[in-house]
């Protein structure tokens, strides 16, 4: 077992399995019911990869099942697009709800039957109070709230409103219906906390039949005990409202009664995982989508290589903790490299290429090579590659005037063109401006596969591609969006690294990349490689998933 193995096995055990397994012993459950309730209001980032895969992989391990509920109760801010894209997100990651697919509103008949029963037990009232008003009157973390003029409505009277906003009397934001708990309480969540709001706007599944909309606290727990939710597991941020989610489960006739149970959320260096920035950035043009390569959304990562594989065993590895915490990048990314090096069969693409000509080859001659697809794993079978007189190699392998401990082309050095010949470089070629545009180079017709019968030693082993057969292709490289291990959210634009893209318009790629069919791929020295959905028969366009060899912590260290 590797050490990343080790790790993950060990990370498989923690305090919320442990909770679901001495529930079972006990006979409290018979069966393990988790959900996973996204907001259609965005796409699903990495940090809800490790809620994903926490609540669905429970339900698998013990035999369960796992369901996915909209948490659709704010239609200004939901999307008909959210929704498929979260549900096409999950089925990437590996998991399925199978037929126990849910939404919030689904219960909104039954959610507003229970909000009047608490009115009629004299918990709830309609409230008049300006949302800045009841801002300032449920006091502070030191000084206990006050209560509302409103709160000692008659129940007739709450009754009455209530069904007048539901009736679509009143604007939005003239009046909210709250719990009746209490004001001076040490958690400001129990201070009488908002159970309806006036919303007069169109909702994805629901269209205008309602104009007043439950709040996440009140639609959460009561949705969790319809569909017999055993473990409702939710990140730290909800801990604090748990004695509300008890509160409600307490006060009305539920069906069942769920449990809460908090871990903590996913924070990465490099990374903000805030839905809000995410938005700010696709809207203000700051990426190119939900779906850009640079986001951290699930959409993003897989456009850009990243398996889903990697993901789990990335979220299987940092295990799930009580403490807040963040990760370095740097163990997502090791995880992404260890399925792509064991999964990805090689080739060869130039990225800044360079022309070379090998003056004692033969003009109108090519000969072929056979090269491995995968060094590891002999069933991945060879390919054959056309050598000729001119060739590709990349720009950054040739210096005029080597530095110490340049082991590749300069003038008078010989160099290894993989699976080919010993080659040497003679002269190199200027322009008007100076610039180096080709190389003269000879090579050793007894060096057949790359070693010299002489038995002498090169240092530096070369990819290439040929030049008559090269397929010119675009490659876009992504870094780090932010430039800092810690973006500051809430001024993120100044934390955005310049550099987080580069286009390569004029690669060259082995033919075997024209088509389909080899992704991921390993460009042999280069990293990681995946085809875009932008490509073209014509024109193919690869993203990097990943180098091959954190040289990103050296740049910024630098």
């Amino acid at each position: 077992m590797t050490a990343f193995e080790t790790s993950t096995a060990e990370a498989g055990r923690d305090f919320i399995r442990d909770i679901v397994q001495a529930d079972l012993d006990a006979g409290r459950h018979q069966t393990v019911v988790t959900r996973f309730p996204p907001e259609p209001n965005g796409y699903l980032h990495i940090g809800h990869a490790k809620s994903i895969c926490l609540n669905f992989g429970i339900a698998q391990e013990f035999g369960g099942r796992c369901h996915l509920r909209f948490d659709d109760t704010n239609p200004t801010k939901e999307e008909q697009e959210y929704i498929d894209a979260i549900k096409r997100d999950v089925h990437w990651l590996g998991f399925d709800w199978g037929e126990h697919l849910f939404h919030a509103s689904d219960y909104f008949e039954q959610l507003y039957a229970w909000a009047e029963q608490l009115i009629r037990a004299g918990k709830a009232y309609v409230d008049d109070l300006s949302p800045d008003q009841m801002r300032l009157s449920r006091g502070t973390l030191t000084e206990p709230g006050t209560d509302s003029p409103f709160r000692g409505r008659s129940v007739e009277d709450n009754l009455d409103l209530f069904r007048r906003m539901r009736a679509g009397e009143f604007p939005n934001g003239a009046r909210v219906l709250r719990a009746k708990i209490d004001m001076a309480a040490g958690n400001i969540n129990l201070r009488d906390p908002v159970l309806y709001r006036i919303l007069h706007a169109v909702h994805p599944r629901t269209g205008t039949a309602w104009c007043i909309y439950p709040s996440y606290d009140f639609a959460h727990g009561q949705s969790d005990a319809i569909e017999g939710i055993t473990h409702s597991i939710c990140t730290l941020e909800f801990e604090d409202h748990r004695p509300l989610y008890d509160w409600f489960i307490d006060n009305l006739p539920v069906p069942s009664k769920p449990r809460q149970y908090e871990f903590a959320r996913l924070n990465l260096t490099y990374t903000v995982l805030s839905k809000r920035v995410l938005t700010t950035l696709v809207r203000e043009g700051h990426v190119k989508g939900w779906d850009d390569p640079r986001m951290p959304t699930l959409a993003g990562l897989a456009r850009r290589g990243v398996p889903a594989e990697a993901l789990r065993e990335f979220v299987r590895r940092i295990g799930v903790a009580k403490a807040n915490s963040t990760v370095d990048v740097a163990m997502f990314d090791f995880a992404v490299r260890e399925v792509l090096n064991a999964k990805a069969e090689r080739r060869m693409a130039v990225l800044k290429p360079l022309k070379i000509v090998i003056e004692n080859y033969p003009e109108g001659q090519s000969e072929t090579f056979e090269a491995v697809n995968h060094p590891d794993d002999a069933s991945a079978g060879t390919r054959t590659l056309q050598f000729g007189r001119e060739l590709y190699v990349e720009r950054d392998d040739f210096m005029e005037t080597p530095s110490k401990g340049f082991y590749r082309l300069s003038p008078g050095k010989e160099v290894r063109l993989r699976y080919a010949y010993l080659v040497t470089c003679r002269e190199a070629i200027k322009d008007a401006s100076g610039e180096v545009v080709e190389l003269r180079c000879t090579y050793d017709p007894a060096s057949k596969g790359g070693n010299a019968p002489d038995g002498r030693k090169v240092k530096a082993t070369l990819h290439w591609v040929n030049a008559a057969d090269a397929v010119e292709a675009e490659v876009r490289l992504y870094n780090p969006l932010f430039s800092t291990a810690e973006p500051n959210p809430a001024n993120f634009a100044a934390d955005l690294n310049p550099d987080s893209l580069e286009i390569i318009a004029d690669a060259r790629l082995e033919p075997s990349l024209a088509e389909g069919g080899v992704e991921p791929v390993q460009f042999e020295r280069l990293g990681y490689f995946t085809r875009d959905k932008d490509s073209t028969p014509a024109r193919p366009v690869f993203n990097r998933t990943i180098g091959l060899r954190d040289t990103w912590a050296k740049v910024s260290g630098a």
